[in-house]
């Protein structure tokens, strides 16, 4: 076997092993997908071209189209969305707090700045007289 067959049974072995320890659904058919691609580039390597082109068609494709069509019917696809807009809205009101502790901060200090210009003023017209 040469170096590059040898190469792509690893990969074939680590999507092997990644889908079965991936907890996300997505992720899963994503690096399925992969695994077909590859298994279709060893059947080229060994000369079969048309297991190559059913591999590549039925597993990358059909397979992988029907499972992302299963995941959008059972709401996992919308699911992840719900769960990044959840965290975008999130995030958003953390920086607005921030923002509003910003302003609060910022009319302090120029309170304080006023504040100290009246006594100080105040200090000065006293002295001059």
């Amino acid at each position: 076997m040469t170096g590059v067959v040898m190469l792509m049974l690893v990969f074939l072995i680590a999507c092997a092993i990644a889908v079965c320890v991936t907890r996300d659904l997505l992720t899963s058919v994503i690096i399925y997908m992969g695994y077909s691609m590859i298994m279709s580039i060893i059947w080229i390597t060994l000369e079969s071209p048309d297991l190559a082109i059913t591999e590549a068609a039925v597993g990358a494709g059909v397979t992988s189209l029907l499972f992302f069509l299963t995941l959008k019917k059972i709401h996992a696809i919308d699911a992840r969305n719900e769960v990044r807009r959840q965290h975008a809205a999130r995030m958003e009101r953390e920086e607005e707090e921030r923002r509003a502790l910003v302003r609060a901060y910022d009319e302090r200090e120029e309170r304080m700045e006023q504040d100290s210009e009246k006594r100080g003023g105040a200090c000065d017209e006293a002295g001059k007289a």
